[in-house]
């Protein structure tokens, strides 16, 4: 029986209440934002050199506009040295060339304003590249206008601090040998190429005069840098940054009190009263001290101990090692929603009232969804029904909205190590390289999907019952029924002993809706409590589901590999 396709026009809603968000501090957007990631590099080629530009981009927001997007998050623009994907920047101020120039990033600023997207940008505030002018002139004395910007240890302790850094490992491991005339060692936020900005440490030790206080000359220094950085862009009309290892600054701050404070007292307040349409996402995997800190949302997907693994992969990021449990989103059906609940329950309850959890469809870090043997357009379906009728602001990752297949085979490009094939570029028709680049097949950025009969967004387009025009009609939905959107309030109403199908409520004001997803391969029922209403199917993409209420109880049937969505 063939899948049927349902999202309705909902000519007849009623109007609900207008939202506001949760902390007023918070730009008015944000609630109704629907975020799209771009990995420039594998966007769109414009100038036939095999890598993505910023004239691409450009040229594509359109389609973009056409998903139901209202803001796009780029990752790294600046000038790099390219040992980690961009986020090794040489030049805070100054796009890279590959991409184009500043002039070419505030026509694209300009162009989605025009079509009502905000633009936000990867801010990476707890390091620069070994080849920064502050870090090279940092390395050769102290005094200079640059000396106290990173980090110089005059020995390298027996033993100390095992507070686990973000980014892995402690801050012993962060130590890096170096001839450079300045010290032996200088510390490190990531790979040895991204030395650590000094913002202090809490609690210096005495014995290490390298550990300065975080109210230190050099570390309020570095503090100004950084505004002088956000400032600069923002002038030129950007809407905010995403802030990549936003716990990673101040050093030694177990409990991360430091941090938040840093960001909460300064550069929250400052950029609040200075932007106050701005927003700041944290990359710090763990909202309630993100949100603490005043960041308006952060994210809950691959890393840190809050995460979503246990739905989507065998192992953290879908990478290395299998777990003895499949995921919850697999067809086996053999998977569970403790460990997920748990976690995102604690989180959920923490922001309220402060920001948004966000769960992402994917990003540039981690193994894409259309992959572990989810990739037929029904289990994505399922999956993107998922993303997009949780709380919090939806991020979708480029190409997730038309199923862009992970290629494990990618090779290491430019410090990604296991995560080129999450970078691929971009498949938009039926043309050489898929219309990505005019450059030859062996110049492209990172091999694209091998698959003869990849989709692209051609296809796509053409096919109602596509991934794509499903997303679309979510968004559409979502929009529509504000039941569905970041405020509504959120409560799991089916069973954790019962983990298929997974129910949940999203309620606000008079209104209710229950999400229903089931991504096993086989048909399942449900029993709820009873309700005094009668429930309208209004979307989801299933050959079979049925809502039967009963005196003691109602019951819930919906056909394999399958979402619905109810209004009460």
């Amino acid at each position: 029986m063939k899948l049927r396709l349902i999202i309705s026009a909902l000519a007849c809603l009623m109007t609900t209440t207008a939202l506001s968000a949760p902390d007023p501090s918070q730009p008015s957007w944000l609630s109704d934002a629907v975020f799209y990631q771009i990995y420039p590099s594998s966007f769109q080629d414009s100038d036939g050199n095999g890598i993505g530009d910023i004239p691409g981009i450009i040229s594509r927001l359109d389609y973009i506009k056409s998903i139901g997007v209202t803001a796009i998050w780029l990752n790294p623009v600046y000038v790099s040295g390219w040992t980690d994907g961009g986020y090794d920047v040489i030049d805070f101020y100054k796009v890279d060339p590959r991409f184009g120039t500043n002039t070419d990033l505030v026509e694209l600023v300009n162009q989605a304003h025009a079509r009502g997207i905000k633009v936000v940008m990867d801010l990476v505030a707890g390091h620069s590249s070994d080849q920064n002018e502050w870090f090279l002139q940092s390395k050769e004395a102290p005094n200079l206008r640059y000396s106290d910007y990173y980090i110089w240890p005059s020995f390298k302790p027996q033993s100390g601090s095992n507070v686990q850094m973000q980014g892995g490992g402690t801050l012993l491991s962060k130590f890096v040998a170096t001839d450079a005339p300045r010290g032996p060692f200088y510390i490190k936020n990531f790979f040895d190429t991204q030395p650590a900005l000094n913002f202090g440490f809490a609690n210096p030790d005495p014995s290490h005069p390298w550990e300065q206080a975080v109210d230190a000359p050099g570390p309020m220094a570095m503090r100004r840098e950084l505004k002088n950085i956000m400032s600069f862009w923002m002038d030129k009309g950007v809407d905010g940054f995403r802030v990549d290892m936003a716990a990673s600054l101040v050093k030694n701050d177990d409990d991360k009190s430091e941090t938040i404070k840093l960001w909460k007292e300064d550069f929250v307040k400052w950029f609040d009263q200075e932007y106050p349409e701005g927003i700041l996402i944290a990359e710090w995997f763990n909202p309630a001290q993100s949100t603490e800190a005043g960041f308006d949302l952060d994210f809950f997907c691959h890393d840190g101990q809050y995460n979503y693994s246990t739905l989507f992969f065998y192992g953290r990021r879908g990478r290395g090692g299998q777990e003895p449990t499949p995921p919850y989103f697999d067809k086996a059906g053999g998977g569970g929603l403790q460990t997920w609940y748990n976690l995102y329950k604690y989180q959920y309850d923490s922001v309220q009232g402060k920001g948004y959890v966000s769960m992402p469809s994917g990003n540039h870090d981690f193994n894409r969804l259309c992959t572990e043997g989810r990739t037929t357009p029904e289990e994505l379906k399922v999956a993107m029904t998922f993303f997009l009728t949780m709380p919090g602001v939806p991020f979708i990752f480029y190409g997730d909205e038309i199923g862009l297949k992970q290629n494990p085979a990618a090779p290491p490009t430019e410090g990604s190590g296991g995560r080129a094939g999450c970078r691929i570029p971009m498949l938009w028709d039926g043309s050489a390289n898929a219309g990505f680049s005019t450059a030859p097949i062996d110049k492209i950025y990172i091999p694209q999907d091998p698959d003869p009969d990849r989709m692209t967004v051609e296809k796509a387009e053409a096919d109602p019952a596509s991934l794509l025009n499903y997303v679309r009609g979510l968004l559409r939905l979502r929009k529509e029924v504000k039941a569905l959107g970041a405020d509504a309030s959120w409560r799991l109403v089916s069973s954790l002993e019962q983990p298929y199908p997974m129910v949940y409520e999203r309620k606000l004001g008079g209104e209710r809706c229950y999400v229903v997803i089931n991504p096993s391969a086989k048909a399942v029922t449900v029993n709820l409590p009873v309700e005094a209403s009668k429930p309208e199917l209004i979307g989801g993409n299933y050959r079979k589901c049925t809502y039967k209420q009963g005196r003691k109880g109602d019951t819930i049937s919906i056909s394999a590999t399958s979402a619905a969505i109810f209004k009460f």
